[in-house]
């Protein structure tokens, strides 16, 4: 076994809970636990600093969210981490009332949490976890340094990686998830022909990014979905019921195959697109066809099933799935905006018998956002949709999920966690 460094030796210190890795989600949970003298934790992130989706900042891209969604507002709007706080220190909070638009921009929330984060004393940045143990009732964290920490508990939020399709799992060349988007564009653009492939919000702004510039870099631009239509994201407030507590507890009480079910045809609830930019996308298809027919098209119901590179070209073997036909297209760049899947870090391995998991080899995430067989163990944060439906993802819940974790921790409630909050009934 590695050594520990002299300095943990030495203090031999357990801590109430480990944090590993640092999203929005961890990092809204370190900003609620930090003012709580009761608990002692840490958190550690493999990266040099708090990063979000940087390869999507363009110009104007906003949240779908508003900004009380933020990491703590909706268990605790008195917090000094709230995002209203950060635009007063910041210079910028009547600014941000004169705009009157309550959607921050992508590339303004990613600087509230740096904001945060670089105000917390638990965090722990350049710190990569290479294996969790367990031993005499604690959980025993070794970092890639050789240092051991100990803990009552976990909290997972190492994320969701790029998702690359089973066609593009082993194809050469240079193309791109989108989540490097735009530290390539430029090199993108010199290109005689981009694919891009994928239809949730991420394609259809990187669409209307390159549409734009069309006509100046002069080349052509397709996009293929296999929806069958350009969805657009369902944000009605009946629906945003559907973002509560109540429908927490119905959806993760039904059967487990009407759970799967009910997750692929959710989609749309979470993974549409903003109906602005859908407008916004015909309006320049309009207008630059104006002056004649540009080379863009858009193909809807297309699978990718094959993909092959050669000679800096891509061949990409598509099948129109309502015709039962299948075709090719081919391109010199591709971009994929293929979303993101989660993947148990390989680091649980050793306390894997520790876990609980259903009957697909996914995480059975209990109602209380417990993955462990003790059902108060190891938290998991934004994994679960099988099983807390679109919740999961959602940043306003964030704050809600962390409370409830919280209450855990502690065995007594710190932060009000609202039970009932929906005019609608779910279940019967």
């Amino acid at each position: 076994m590695t050594a520990l460094p002299e300095s943990v030796e030495a203090t031999g210190k357990t801590h109430d809970f480990v944090g590993i890795g640092l999203g929005p989600f961890n990092l809204g949970l370190a900003c609620l636990t930090e003012p709580i003298a009761e608990l002692d934790g840490v958190f550690l992130e493999s990266k040099p600093d708090f990063e979000w989706h940087s390869g999507m900042f363009l110009e104007g891209a906003h949240l779908q969210t508003p900004f009380m969604s933020d990491l703590v507002t909706l268990a605790d709007p008195t917090s000094p981490y709230s995002f209203l706080n950060y635009l007063k220190e910041s210079g910028r909070l009547y600014s941000f009332y004169i705009r009157e638009n309550f959607y921050p921009l992508r590339v303004e929330y990613d600087d509230y949490c740096r904001w945060a984060a670089s105000k917390l004393s638990s965090v722990r940045f350049g710190t990569t976890v290479e294996e969790v143990t367990y031993e005499g009732d604690l959980y025993h964290v070794r970092t890639a340094a050789g240092e051991v920490l100990r803990a009552r508990h976990l909290v997972l939020g190492t994320g969701t990686p790029p998702y690359i399709p089973e066609a593009c799992a082993d194809l050469g060349g240079d193309f791109i998830h989108n989540s490097r988007y735009l530290q390539h564009k430029r090199e993108l653009q010199a290109k005689k022909s981009i694919t891009l492939v994928g239809s949730g919000q991420s394609a259809a702004e990187i669409y209307y990014d390159l549409l734009s510039e069309i006509d100046v870099h002069g080349y052509r631009l397709n996009w293929v979905t296999r929806s069958p239509r350009f969805f657009p994201l369902e944000y009605t407030k009946l629906t945003l019921e559907m973002t509560s507590p109540e429908y927490i507890d119905y959806f993760h009480a039904l059967p487990e195959p009407t759970r799967y079910r009910l997750q692929t045809e959710q989609k749309g609830l979470f993974k549409g697109i903003d109906g602005e930019l859908i407008d916004a996308i015909f309006d320049l298809l309009y207008q630059k066809n104006l002056g004649g027919p540009v080379p863009t098209r858009l193909l809807t119901n297309s699978s990718l099933n094959t993909a092959a590179h050669e000679n800096g070209t891509y061949t990409l073997g598509l099948r129109q799935e309502e015709q039962g036909k299948d075709y090719e297209l081919s391109s010199e760049g591709l971009i994929l905006a293929t979303g993101y899947k989660y993947a148990e870090p390989a680091f649980l391995k050793p306390v894997q018998g520790r876990l609980r998991y259903d009957t697909r080899g996914n995480f059975d995430v209990a109602r209380n956002y417990a993955i462990d067989t003790t059902g108060r163990g190891v938290f998991l944060q934004n994994a679960g949709v099988h099983t807390h439906s679109i919740t999961s993802p959602d940043l306003g819940m964030g704050p809600y999920r962390n409370a409830s974790i919280i209450r855990e921790l502690l065995g007594t409630e710190y932060y009000p966690v609202e039970k009932t909050i929906a005019f609608q009934e779910f279940a019967v």
